[in-house]
């Protein structure tokens, strides 16, 4: 038998404490690009009017940051997926202060899109920074920069959510599907909770709910239950279907990018103010705090905004797709409950973690989004809803350079 020596425990230690000071940064600058952005947003719910007739302008002036400064930027989460799998691909610097100035851009001028994309992108942008100065030490290995990616990953989604198991898993899984990259768990780990506690200290507040809603176990209720997850599960994929889809046929139709995104931002714009002047604007946080405060919520809302953050981005307007996913499955959570006569935070609250993991083609980070912001004692609907989810959602994916493993399909339902 083979006897395990203290060095072999060396490579994994300096990579936990790497991840520590990869934490503090990104957690850091987490909390400036989500306050600034919380910040704005409340801004324009103020002045919506005046603010949201100049979305067009502020697309023009987001692809001209991208073109004069990092083209190469402009790949977006692409470009960390490519990272990912190539060795020799680089993520500029210069990535980092454009992605935040052309995201408050899209939110101040009331563009429908996110905000995960932009701090995972943070997150891997100083991760490969520093693991490359990190190479000078320990040598230029493949594993060596996966690690890192997965590192700052999961730092930035860890800092900005503040749910630092979720954005562990996330980035262990969103890579390639049906495969998880154990040697980076205990670095990514220590990097998502650094960036989480950094950012909380730093003022930027997490987002959680507390219910005592549960569920009466009977064949009815199965029945219900199993029907609510596969249309979640139909939810994210269609949404990633969509979005990839959206982003091709705009991309024919009008070619020349500024053009694009100009004439784009007008339509959004004239339908933003028509459409309860900016209801369907920015991150979704509206939507959601109005599915779990009990407030009015629209048969069509989780449609709507579906459809006005898949143009957006599809324009070529930056952020994400995942806190519109969550305002997605949370809306559309509300009026399955409703209709099946469910308890509505609790579906609400299924909505909120299963679309995510569908549209994202993740399983265990969702369950985890559930465990950490409505509470542990609902794990296992949420560990049923969002497998079941999982299984429906065709093996769409919101990340078009997300790879699959040689058995991420099987069984999978298409």
């Amino acid at each position: 038998m083979k006897h395990l020596s203290i060095r072999e425990y060396i490579p994994v230690l300096l990579y936990t404490i790497m991840g520590v000071l990869i934490g503090i940064i990104v957690g850091a600058v987490d909390a400036i690009f989500g306050r600034v952005l919380l910040g704005i947003t409340a801004f324009r719910g103020e002045h919506v009017t005046v603010l949201v007739p100049f979305l067009a302008l502020a697309g023009v002036a987001i692809l001209l940051l991208y073109q004069k400064i990092s083209p190469k930027s402009q790949k977006g989460m692409g470009l960390i997926f490519e990272t990912g799998f190539e060795e020799n691909e680089e993520i500029p610097k210069a990535l980092i202060p454009i992605i935040m100035v052309s995201t408050w851009l899209t939110h101040l001028f009331g563009g429908s899109a996110g905000r995960e994309g932009v701090a995972v992108q943070i997150g891997a942008a100083v991760s490969h920074t520093i693991g490359k100065k990190f190479e000078v030490i320990s040598g230029k290995t493949e594993k060596n920069g996966k690690i890192f990616l997965i590192m700052g990953m999961a730092a930035g989604f860890g800092g900005l959510f503040q749910t630092p198991l979720a954005a562990t898993f996330f980035a262990l899984e969103v890579l390639v599907v049906g495969a998880l990259f154990y040697e980076a768990m205990l670095p990514a780990m220590s990097a998502a909770f650094t960036a989480s506690f950094t950012s909380h200290l730093l003022g930027l507040e997490k987002f959680s709910v507390s219910f005592s809603d549960t569920f009466s176990v009977n064949p009815q209720t199965i029945a219900k239950l199993i029907l609510i997850a596969i249309v979640f599960g139909i939810t994210g994929g269609a949404f990633s279907y969509f979005l990839a889809f959206a982003k091709e046929k705009l991309a024919k139709f009008i070619k020349n990018p500024y053009r694009r995104i100009f004439f784009t931002g007008i339509i959004l714009s004239i339908l933003f103010l028509l459409l309860w002047k900016g209801r369907y604007c920015g991150l979704g946080t509206n939507l959601i705090s109005a599915s779990f405060a009990g407030e009015k919520v629209y048969v069509f809302d989780f449609l709507l905004k579906a459809v006005f953050t898949i143009v957006t981005l599809a324009a070529g307007f930056q952020g994400g797709e995942v806190t519109p996913l969550f305002s997605i499955g949370a809306t559309l959570g509300v009026i399955l409950a409703s209709a099946l006569g469910l308890p509505v935070l609790l579906v609400a609250g299924l909505g909120y973690a299963a679309v995510f993991g569908s549209a994202t083609n993740t399983l265990i980070a969702p369950i985890l989004i559930g465990v950490e912001v409505f509470g542990p004692e609902h794990v296992v609907w949420f560990a049923i809803i969002c497998m079941i989810a999982f299984a429906c959602n065709g093996n769409k994916t919101i990340y078009g350079k997300q790879r699959l493993s040689k058995m991420s399909d099987f069984n999978r339902i298409k």
